[in-house]
């Protein structure tokens, strides 16, 4: 991504269409709905739903851990993103059993009102950044989520939860 170029009103604008989103697909699914299988996971489709929020809480841990690896050495944040590469299956079934108890207990009501809080520091999180900021980066685990890419800036990753989010809103069987 070209740093130099990130429109953030674009970065905004794409935040807030998966906030209204998020509701409407809560608001809109009969408990029936939020109970089926989704498509080509082994989640249902409420479990699917707190997995894509995920995405979004994840956010600030992410955003702190590429500014701190961006002043390390190179070969220090490739170590890293291979370390994490080996870890996949563990990674991958604290992933899925963390979507599927968040999702089979939080309240819907609860999973809106928390992407709401999220989504909104993000946007004021977002806004605090400068150019330079956002064209820090590290080397990423690309094993770990189809969205991620051998190198990420901070600008890609304030991307990441909406990709992460339009990805996953593929496999809901919500209709």
């Amino acid at each position: 991504m070209d740093t130099e170029a990130v429109d953030k009103q674009a970065v905004h604008h794409d935040l807030e269409r998966a906030r209204t989103t998020f509701r409407a697909l809560l608001d809109g699914a009969t408990d029936d709905d939020l109970r089926r299988r989704s498509n080509g996971t082994l989640w249902t489709n409420r479990q699917l739903l707190f997995h894509m929020l995920l995405g979004f809480l994840i956010m600030r841990a992410l955003l702190a851990l590429a500014k701190v690896m961006a002043r390390l050495p190179d070969r220090v944040g490739r170590g890293w993103a291979r370390l994490l590469n080996a870890g996949t299956k563990p990674f991958d079934v604290v992933n899925f059993a963390g979507s599927w108890l968040g999702g089979s207990t939080m309240p819907r009501k609860a999973m809106v009102v928390l992407c709401d809080r999220c989504i909104a520091a993000l946007h004021r999180r977002l806004d605090r950044e400068s150019d330079s900021g956002l064209a820090k980066g590290m080397p990423y685990p690309t094993r770990w989520d189809p969205c991620f890419r051998e190198f990420m800036t901070v600008a890609d990753l304030y991307r990441f939860p909406v990709r992460h989010f339009d990805f996953h809103r593929e496999q809901l069987s919500l209709h």
